[in-house]
C-alpha cells in the first residue's frame, strides 16, 4: 500500500488527484431526496437485509425484541486512496413499520487503498438514543449515546440483561478490500420525505 502511495504522489498526475477527488466527491454527495421508486426498492432491500440478519445472528435476533428501533443501511460503499470516502442509503425501523429514511457518510484520510461495499445496521435500544438520532441535523457515530460494534465474540455472550448500552451495531456483507473499515466518525443524515 506504502508503494501504491508513493508512485501515485511521484507521478503528481493532476487527472489522477481530479478524478479521485470527483469520485470521493461523487461518494460523499448528500442525496436530498430519494424517488419513490427508489425508496420502495431500498425499503425492500433494508427488509430483505434485517430479515437475513435476524435469522442468522442469534445476538441481533434478542436485540430485535427490546429495540425500540433498527436502522438498517444494506449497502455501503466505501472507496479511497489516501483521501476516502462513504455513503450509503438505509431505512428506520419502528415497530415493523418505516418511520424515515437516511444515509450516512463520512470521510477519512490515512494510508488507506482500496473499494469496498458493506452494510450495517444500528439497534435503538432506548428512547433516549432514538431521541438523539432525531434531534440534531445529523447524527454522528460516536457523538452522544454510546455504540457498541458487535463482533462475533461478544454476539456468543450478548444476552438480555448483559445489554445495557444504548445503540448496538451489526456490519455485515462485507465486499471487496480495504483496511480500516468502522462507524466512528460517519454522519447520519434524514432525507427529505
Amino acid at each position: 500500500m506504502y508503494k501504491l502511495y508513493n508512485t501515485f504522489v511521484a507521478r503528481g498526475s493532476q487527472v489522477s488527484r481530479w478524478f479521485l477527488i470527483a469520485v470521493i466527491a461523487a461518494l460523499l454527495a448528500p442525496a436530498s431526496a430519494l424517488a419513490a421508486d427508489s425508496r420502495g426498492a431500498l425499503e425492500r432491500d433494508a427488509r430483505n437485509t434485517y430479515q437475513k440478519l435476524i435469522a442468522g445472528v442469534p445476538a441481533a435476533r434478542l436485540l430485535s425484541r427490546e429495540a425500540v428501533a433498527v436502522l438498517v443501511f444494506p449497502k455501503i460503499t466505501k472507496a479511497g486512496l489516501v483521501v476516502g470516502g462513504q455513503y450509503g442509503d438505509g431505512v428506520l425501523f419502528t415497530g415493523g413499520k418505516v418511520a424515515g429514511y437516511y444515509n450516512t457518510s463520512g470521510a477519512s484520510y490515512g494510508l488507506q487503498a482500496g473499494a469496498q461495499q458493506y452494510g450495517y445496521a444500528m439497534f435503538f435500544m432506548n428512547e433516549k438514543s432514538l431521541k438523539a438520532l432525531s434531534e440534531n441535523d445529523g447524527f454522528e457515530v460516536g457523538v452522544g449515546p454510546s455504540i457498541v460494534v458487535v463482533d462475533q465474540g461478544m454476539g456468543k455472550s450478548l444476552t438480555s440483561t448483559t445489554a445495557k448500552d444504548d445503540i448496538y451495531a451489526f456490519i455485515f456483507s462485507q465486499k471487496g478490500l480495504m483496511a480500516g473499515l468502522g462507524l466512528q466518525g460517519n454522519k447520519i443524515t434524514r432525507l427529505n420525505d
